[in-house]
Parts: structure tokens; C-alpha cells; sequence
């Protein structure tokens, strides 16, 4: 056997136990930050006079390895959100066997609806009625009720998705229309800010948008959900509302790269 070959087989090696330590250390890193999390929604809904039970954490594992996710999983963590497609797919078949809820939180297009229409728990971003027409379309192929929240653009910036809140309730009644598509509630994003804060108005509107849904009383919606929220703004969210605070950095660490 060559030096060479000795020296790769080495590199191999050293990889090898360096990514097992990794595992080890980052699984409890996960639980850990998941103990933390749980601990702070707690508090903030203490704070807000909020029942902890009416506050879901949804997993953020975008460009997160499926090894990740299994970690979350073991330290209690049921509900996971992807932003893209093709990601959540293969995911979802490594994981098949495990007990998950997948939330699609990302912006869909109508011909990728088909490839998650199986399976997926809650689509958090429909604001547009065709998009909605497809949904329901699968769904029915599927034999079942796709649950959905309606995205609202409730900020100045037009690199955001979403209805603008004056049209939001009409586009909710022609989806309400739709026979194997329930409408559940709204999804919005706060601004780009360093500065939780800034996050408030934007979902003050959705709280509020909600509130004029309900009482429009249309069939077939059900104003359950506000999903507003992330790691830097999530207990103003809470604050204000939200029931699904979607949370990645915060659990998974930083994202450097995808790890699949």
C-alpha cells in the first residue's frame, strides 16, 4: 500500500469520526435549543395572557440535512416546514416512516402542486386563485380536504409575496368556492429588520384581517391560524397572535449550505 493511498485512506477516516462527533454534538444542540425555544414561547405567552397549547412551533429545515430533522424528531418535534418542492420530496420519501407534519411554507407554483399534493399537512402561501384551483384539483385526485392559508403582503417591499390585504377577502371567498380546498387562516412576513419591532404593524394587519374574516362568516373557512413569526421576530408575533411561528435558525443553528 502506497503512502498515498494511506494518507487518503487517513483523510477518509479522520472525515469519518469528525461528522459522527458532529452529529453527536449537533443533536444535542437541537434538543437544547428546543428546550430553549419552548421555554421563551412559554413566557411570552405568559406574558400576553395566551394559552401555550394555541402557540405551534413549525420546524424551518430548508437546506437542512434529513440526519437534522431525525434529531428534531427524537427530542419531540412533529411539525416541519420546507420551502421548495423538490426538497421537501425527497425528504419526505427518507423519512416516510417517522411521524411528521409537513407545512409548505415557500412560494408554490401550480404545476409543482401535484408533487406534494399526497401528503402535505398545511400550504401556508396561496394568493392566487389558480393556484387554489389546482390545489383543490389534486386534492380531489388525492380523495382528500387540502387545508391552506391565504399569504398576505403586508409590507412595502415588493420582493414579498402575497395578497395585499384589501383584496384578501374576496380572493378567500372564491376560494372558499373551490370543493377539496379549506381555507384556515393567513400567513404574513414581517420587513427585513434587525429590529423585532418593525415586525409589529405588519402583523398587527394580518390579526386584524383575520378578525374581519371571521366575521364575514363565508362557508367553508376556518380562521384558525395566523402563521407569523420567525426567529428574530417571533415573540412579537405571539404577542400579536400568531398560532404558527415558523423557526429555523433558532433550532438548527445558521444555514451555511445544503446538506443532502
Amino acid at each position: 500500500m502506497t503512502s498515498s493511498t494511506n494518507g487518503s485512506l487517513c483523510y477518509h477516516l479522520i472525515l469519518a469520526v469528525s461528522w459522527s462527533i458532529f452529529n453527536i454534538l449537533k443533536s444535542g444542540m437541537i434538543a437544547e435549543n428546543l428546550k430553549i425555544l419552548q421555554k421563551r414561547i412559554e413566557q411570552t405567552c405568559q406574558k400576553c395572557g395566551r394559552k401555550i397549547e394555541n402557540v405551534q412551533l413549525i420546524a424551518v429545515s430548508k437546506t437542512f440535512s434529513v440526519e437534522f430533522i431525525q434529531q428534531a424528531i427524537d427530542a419531540g418535534q412533529i411539525e416541519f416546514g420546507e420551502n421548495y418542492v423538490q426538497e421537501l420530496q425527497d425528504k419526505h420519501i427518507v423519512l416516510a416512516e417517522r411521524i411528521i407534519h409537513w407545512h409548505f411554507i415557500g412560494h408554490l407554483q401550480s404545476n409543482k402542486v401535484k408533487y406534494i399534493a399526497e401528503y402535505v399537512n398545511l400550504i401556508h402561501s396561496v394568493d392566487d386563485l389558480n393556484l387554489g384551483r389546482e390545489i383543490s384539483k389534486r386534492a380531489e385526485r388525492c380523495n382528500r380536504i387540502q387545508d391552506v392559508l391565504v399569504e398576505v403582503h403586508t409590507t412595502e417591499e415588493e420582493s414579498k409575496f402575497g395578497v395585499h390585504p384589501e383584496h384578501a377577502i374576496a380572493l378567500i371567498k372564491e376560494l372558499s368556492q373551490l370543493s377539496h380546498l379549506r381555507v384556515c387562516g393567513l400567513m404574513t412576513m414581517g420587513p427585513f429588520s434587525d429590529n423585532p419591532n418593525d415586525s409589529r404593524s405588519s402583523f398587527r394587519c394580518a390579526a386584524e384581517l383575520k378578525k374581519q374574516v371571521e366575521s364575514e362568516g363565508i362557508e367553508n373557512v376556518q380562521m384558525r391560524h395566523l402563521s407569523m413569526g420567525m426567529t428574530h421576530d417571533f415573540e412579537v408575533a405571539i404577542e400579536e397572535g400568531a398560532t404558527l411561528i415558523r423557526i429555523g435558525t433558532a433550532l438548527f443553528g445558521r444555514r451555511t449550505k445544503n446538506l443532502n
